[in-house]
């Protein structure tokens, strides 16, 4: 089963609100977007944002450009049925981040949970390069993992655990580490998951 058919399946066959990521507040992301300081009409993309509820929280707070791309038609749809006539002040894109085209450039990147599940290192690399093309210099990347100590599989996938100093290097030298966060978040289920958040700032 190839990613994009893996994650449909999962949101076929659960609510927003039974995936072990779910988050009513996602606190973590919120803190370290603060950490950026941007302006409130600054281009966010949230990679991977799916059914999650940043954007709800983007949107009040007053951030008035606001992208979501992800994989899964089924956790777009969820999340623009969720917002109803605000979703029309959001910009959706079906799409895999490691092969995303931006058509401009954004001013904050977000990522909580998409990196961990690139294995492939040519996935990364990938994801790095889109990462280039869609910020600037200057632009501010929020990436969030799950830390060391965290679980090994989510979804039945396997992932890659980073501390920041990894997902530093993984990043490589155009990106300087500005704050870092770290978060037990307790899943539907009640179990806790180790995750670490790292604000970037794109230097060269």
């Amino acid at each position: 089963m190839d990613r994009k058919q893996h994650w449909e399946d999962v949101y076929s066959r659960r609510s927003p609100e039974e995936v072990s990521w779910y988050q009513d507040r996602p606190d973590l992301s919120l803190k370290l977007m603060g950490e950026a300081d941007i302006s409130l009409d600054t281009p966010i993309l949230d990679a991977g944002g799916g059914a999650s509820n940043l954007v709800d929280h983007l949107l009040d707070g007053g951030y008035t450009d606001v992208t979501v791309l992800d994989l899964s038609a089924t956790a777009l749809e969820h999340a623009r049925r969720r917002l109803g006539e605000r979703a029309a002040r959001v910009s959706w894109i079906e799409g895999d981040v490691t092969a995303f085209r931006p058509e401009r450039a954004y001013g904050l990147w977000h990522d909580r949970a998409v990196f961990h599940f690139l294995t492939d290192p040519s996935d990364r690399a990938a994801y790095g390069e889109v990462l280039h093309r869609a910020l600037p210099v200057g632009g501010r990347a929020v990436i969030a993992t799950f830390g060391p100590d965290g679980p090994e599989k989510c979804s039945g996938l396997p992932v890659v655990r980073y501390s920041p100093e990894e997902l530093q290097e993984e990043l490589g030298p155009g990106w300087t580490l500005e704050a870092i966060a770290a978060e037990d978040h307790r899943t539907p289920g009640n179990a806790l998951q180790s995750f670490v958040g790292c604000l970037f700032a794109r230097v060269r």
